[in-house]
């Protein structure tokens, strides 16, 4: 990547505007000219561990919708404005401090003078924000060729990502979707089957995949050959954790195929952040979809924002009357075709939170199932209505409602058919899923085939051992 060696770890400017703007934080000293969203930013937790950028990266969703909903979402207002400013370089200092301690050495950030200086082959354009700093987090020769972190850039796709407004990595790409993912991809000890981690797993659930992919390999080797990249997937997607925000309960044992999980609101987190980020144009129920949106993501910032297991959170009767007519009309646009809101209504329904559950007695078993299967219905509906308008929202969520058994049986073929689904109707993130899919099934058939050519050269040796051997016998 560079044509001139960058220097070994030391102290640059920029690394010490970092290091200042840590201490600042962790002393509660208030920054010179302020900075946007600090008493969120404590309530994030910042203890420098890998778990607390799932926190920070909700807190940059909430930024998101909470400015969407005023129409003042502008980025370059945002940028420029010093307080918001400050916010995000907080937030690209702080990964940067977390992926360093990672690789257990100091965070070294360059400004682009330097980094075109020490990196010259990087496209880096003068007026684009996200690429005016990058840090070098470590010296390994192994890693040479992926040693800078450009931690603006996830931030801003976070922030800003839209079908209009794309995201490309100056070192080529994709940029990944917040700083959690963009971190997880850059551990020492990552690998291609690591890609397949949902954005939600915890380092406990990365050991366990580690383990199982260990197991996977020895089995094949032992001639029980699997289809590691699809145990890989189903695997890794099952068994994702809670979010730091909506911990609920511990990450359940893994059930029989045939049984149904608890959904966690993780994957429903998710698909807030999509019906935001991916516009499908709808050719009714807007404007019912539009009011029930408005009123219930005041619940969900209010919920989010609770230090307590979302089953937790108590609303008065009046808060909980204007859920319900919220709800009501969430149901019109549903019925009415609207797909965005035949996922939202399923999403409530598959919390226990839906209209369903008011009518039913909430104690009875049979009667939560009855409201998963509501909500698994509407999902399914959504799915295959978007045929017509491309929606591959419904499908994508589809797809980890199969690998997870989330309302449905576990059935890996059909979470693989309705990614696939998602992928073709132009849902990034299921396309990035597919590609990793491919790359680990590459890397198997391509160690098949090596450990057939060596049985096979093998074999070739031995003729040519017992050949040579008759040789001299007879010879």
């Amino acid at each position: 990547m560079s044509a001139t060696s960058a220097p070994a770890m030391t102290k640059t400017s920029l690394s010490t505007m970092a290091e200042n703007y840590w201490q600042d934080f962790i002393a509660a000293r208030p920054m010179a000219g302020g900075i946007a969203y600090e008493a969120q930013l404590r309530d994030c937790q910042l203890d420098e561990t890998l778990i607390s950028l799932q926190r920070v990266d909700m807190l940059i969703t909430h930024i998101r919708r909470e400015r969407m909903k005023k129409n003042i979402l502008h980025e370059d207002m945002l940028v420029a404005d010093e307080r918001y400013r400050r916010l995000l370089l907080f937030l690209a200092f702080y990964a940067g401090r977390v992926l360093a301690k990672q690789w257990q050495s100091e965070p070294q950030w360059y400004d682009q003078l330097q980094i075109h200086n020490y990196y010259p082959k990087l496209p880096l354009a003068a007026d684009d924000f996200y690429q005016q700093m990058a840090m070098k987090y470590h010296d390994s020769k192994e890693h040479a060729d992926n040693e800078l972190f450009f931690a603006l850039e996830p931030i801003g796709l976070r922030l800003f990502g839209s079908a209009d407004r794309k995201f490309m990595s100056v070192q080529g790409g994709t940029v990944a979707s917040g700083l959690y993912q963009a971190v997880k991809m850059r551990l020492p000890n990552f690998n291609q089957s690591a890609i397949l981690i949902e954005s939600n797993v915890d380092q406990t659930v990365a050991t366990n995949l580690k383990k199982r992919s260990i197991e996977n390999q020895s089995a094949s080797q032992n001639g029980n050959d699997e289809d590691l990249a699809t145990d890989l997937a189903s695997n890794t997607i099952s068994e994702t954790a809670p979010s730091a925000i909506y911990q609920d309960k511990k990450p359940q044992d893994k059930k029989p195929q045939d049984k149904t999980l608890k959904p966690t609101p993780d994957i429903f987190n998710q698909l807030l952040v999509e019906l935001d980020k991916i516009e499908i144009p709808q050719n009714a129920g807007n404007e019912d979809y539009r009011q029930a949106c408005q009123m219930l993501d005041q619940f969900e910032d209010h919920i989010a924002q609770q230090k307590k297991p979302r089953t937790q959170v108590m609303f008065s009767k009046e808060h909980e009357q204007a859920r319900l007519q919220a709800l009501k009309k969430l149901t019109q646009a549903a019925n009415d075709g609207h797909t965005g809101a035949m996922l939202r209504l399923a999403m409530y329904e598959l919390l226990g939170e839906g209209l369903m559950v008011d009518s039913t007695i909430a104690d009875d078993e049979t009667d939560k199932q009855v409201d998963m299967e509501a909500g698994v219905v509407w999902v399914k509906k959504a799915a295959n209505h978007a045929a017509d308008s491309k929606d591959s929202r419904a499908q994508r969520l589809l797809s980890k409602m199969y690998y997870q058994g989330i309302g449905v049986p576990q059935d890996i073929e059909s979470g693989k058919y309705w990614l696939e689904q998602a992928a073709a109707n132009g849902h990034d993130e299921a396309a990035q899923v597919i590609a990793s899919l491919q790359q680990a099934q590459l890397l198997i058939t391509t160690k098949q085939a090596e450990q057939h050519s060596i049985k096979r050269y093998q074999l070739l040796i031995a003729a040519i051992v017992i050949g040579a051997l008759l040789l001299l016998i007879f010879v």
